[in-house]
């Protein structure tokens, strides 16, 4: 069953492997614990106790209530998929309500710590030392997320009109433009990788020392490694750095909806998260010059 999930949402629905990845985990978490506590039910057997009962012993495992709730998402896609495909009747998975979690605000980099790490900090001249700059400077201009960075290639890349074209999550393209300076690091950054590696046949945008391409960890010690030089920012991930795009964009009066179609939210929702920060901005600038403040 779980194969022919997996199949469904890879070929049909087109979900990135990265999301089939969470998917076959999160399911094979839950037939372990069947296997565990329920060995003689099967998926389409489970009841909505089953389910409760799962939870409760990911929550007595400190697992985080947004995992939690990511892991019931999986298990209710699933379970559609199952009642689609007429193995089961009823979907219980659906009458299974979401844990309550404690909205926070996204963590980023004050706009002046981050300009003097990307403007002043000494990069070596290198090829490794240019991807690097690459790397932060593409995550901040742009606001992609990590997948969508490791995913690009050279054809996606558009230096005459300075453009990315993005594949984001449900496969949805966006075209993103960058700044100049942007054009002239992807310039030098291309010049070390034509010398370095003749022969890439995958033809993707950013490579390892050995010329195959990124993957997630590689991408994320990186940003940590440079984020660590701003000891004022709480989290040290390339995820911080896509929070950062989106408010500096609105601080900087930019429309929430542009910011939305450049991040790839699929609802306004999504992105009026970041309204609050910006709030929080304005109220201690009312504060300090407000006469009545």
């Amino acid at each position: 069953m779980i194969e022919s999930f997996l199949r469904y949402i890879s070929f049909e629905k087109r979900y990135s492997s990265h999301t089939v990845k969470s998917y076959k985990n999160d399911l094979s978490q839950f037939r372990h614990f069947l296997e565990l506590e329920y060995p003689d039910v099967s998926f389409d057997k489970v009841t909505s106790r089953i389910i409760r009962a799962w939870i409760i012993s990911l929550m007595e495992k400190k697992v985080d209530p947004r995992s939690v709730n990511r892991k019931l998402a999986t298990l209710r896609s699933f379970y559609k998929f199952l009642k689609k495909q007429n193995i089961i009747i009823l979907d219980l998975s659906a009458n299974i309500k979401s844990l309550k979690i404690k909205k926070s605000l996204p963590v980023f980099v004050p706009e002046g710590q981050l300009i003097s790490l990307l403007d002043k900090f000494p990069y070596p001249d290198t090829f490794a030392g240019v991807r690097e700059k690459l790397i932060i400077e593409l995550l901040y201009a742009t606001g992609i997320r990590l997948s969508e960075l490791i995913s690009l290639k050279e054809k996606d890349v558009n230096l005459f009109e300075r453009t990315i074209k993005v594949l984001g999550k449900r496969n949805k393209q966006r075209i993103i433009p960058f700044s100049k300076s942007i054009g002239l690091i992807i310039e030098k950054y291309r010049s070390f990788k034509n010398k370095n590696f003749h022969n890439n046949s995958e033809n993707y945008l950013l490579v390892t020392d050995k010329g195959s391409p990124c993957y997630p960890m590689f991408i994320y010690r990186i940003v940590k490694y440079y984020l660590e030089l701003i000891p004022a920012v709480e989290k040290k991930s390339p995820h911080v750095l896509r929070h950062t795009f989106a408010t500096h964009m609105l601080d900087k009066g930019a429309d929430l909806n542009a910011i939305k179609e450049l991040l790839g939210h699929s609802n306004l929702a999504a992105t009026q998260v970041y309204t609050h920060n910006s709030l929080d901005k304005l109220k201690a600038i009312f504060d300090q010059a407000h006469p009545k403040a």
